[in-house]
């Protein structure tokens, strides 16, 4: 009996093991985001509206998205506490570090719409997946959410889809629909991604 409680007992992930997955896993959250750069198609969350505001205004997205996340350590402290938020914080740091040197790696000369919607849903959601599986995140958005959810009694999905329901609605000032309608894919395909693989009781190991 208590070998099959134990068996069912969630792991803690090594420490090496959490090190890993975050260069790991903000290295293909940013490959997603430069193809979706390069298409001109944006996504929900901080990184959407960095993306947003670059398309508006030729601003950097890589400090436009380490900003932009600024204010939500405090709330990510006083809800997840203090691992939780170094580990997000290296995140983004990570992931605008990559978004920003990638072009001084490899050269994208061109892509198809279609496809960087959907590669770049698919390293995206892959690249959220490895990051949240060890209790990491990359955007202030969901923790927003959380927050409101906990302080005001607001659902934090309700209040995730309407803050990115604003930005797409946004960008339909900024982009053309095609592109618009195009970045809806990408996001649909990245969510598929989470939503088969991220669920309760399917993984167990914890960090």
């Amino acid at each position: 009996m208590s070998q099959t409680v134990s068996a069912a007992m969630p792991q803690q992930h090594r420490f090496y093991e959490d090190l890993l997955a975050l260069p790991l896993g903000t290295l293909m959250i940013s490959f997603g985001i430069v193809l979706f750069a390069k298409a001109t198609l944006l996504t929900g969350g901080a990184a959407g509206l960095a993306l947003l505001l670059q398309f508006g205004t030729g601003a950097d997205f890589s400090l436009l998205f380490f900003v932009i996340n600024l204010p939500f350590y405090w709330l990510a402290f006083r809800r997840m506490g203090l691992p939780f938020t170094l580990r997000t914080f290296a995140a983004v740091g990570l992931v605008s570090v990559f978004v920003w040197a990638t072009p001084g790696w490899f050269r994208i000369e061109a892509v198809a719409p279609l496809y960087a919607a959907i590669a770049g849903g698919v390293a995206m959601g892959l690249g959220l997946l490895a990051l949240a599986r060890h209790r990491t995140a990359i955007g202030g958005v969901n923790i927003l959410a959380l927050y409101l959810q906990e302080r005001h009694g607001l659902r934090a999905g309700w209040v995730q889809l309407g803050i990115d329901a604003a930005i797409f609605a946004a960008a339909l000032f900024v982009l053309p629909p095609d592109k618009v309608a195009l970045s809806l894919v990408g996001t649909l395909v990245l969510n598929a991604i989470l939503g088969m693989n991220h669920k309760p009781g399917r993984y167990m190991a914890v960090s």
